[in-house]
């Protein structure tokens, strides 16, 4: 059971990382668009907070699974929390300015840097 563990827990690790990729890649994407006064939220920004924050719950839920059946090692729930509350903002900025056109640098800029905050926690903590 740990196995199959192992092998879900891969493939959400995977499809954090796309929705991750997704918000991030929107940002790079709307760069030139912030100097005409055109940037936007686009829809794979919107599906990548969700992704995120979906497959995100889900790798807690699996790493529960795995601590369940007397495999892996704790986890820091102060870390989840914080995370959780950073994609949350994220998504929550992404559903409210998805329409609005053009979107300034502050809201790209602010989702960017987030997303990139996610990721330091991720790895340095």
């Amino acid at each position: 059971m740990l196995e199959l563990a192992g092998i879900v827990k891969s493939f959400l690790v995977v499809l954090h990382l796309v929705g991750l990729s997704a918000l991030l890649g929107g940002f790079l994407v709307q760069i030139k668009a912030l100097r005409a006064k055109t940037a936007e939220i686009l829809p794979a920004m919107v599906h990548g907070a969700w992704t995120a924050l979906v497959t995100g719950l889900l790798l807690v839920g699996v790493r529960e699974w795995e601590l369940a059946m007397g495999g892996g090692e704790d986890l820091d729930h102060s870390k989840i929390a914080i995370k959780t509350v950073v994609v949350l903002i994220i998504v929550v900025l992404v559903m409210l300015k998805r329409k609005q056109k053009p979107v300034t640098g502050a809201i790209l800029g602010t989702v960017a840097g987030l997303t990139l905050l996610n990721v330091v926690l991720a790895v340095f903590w």
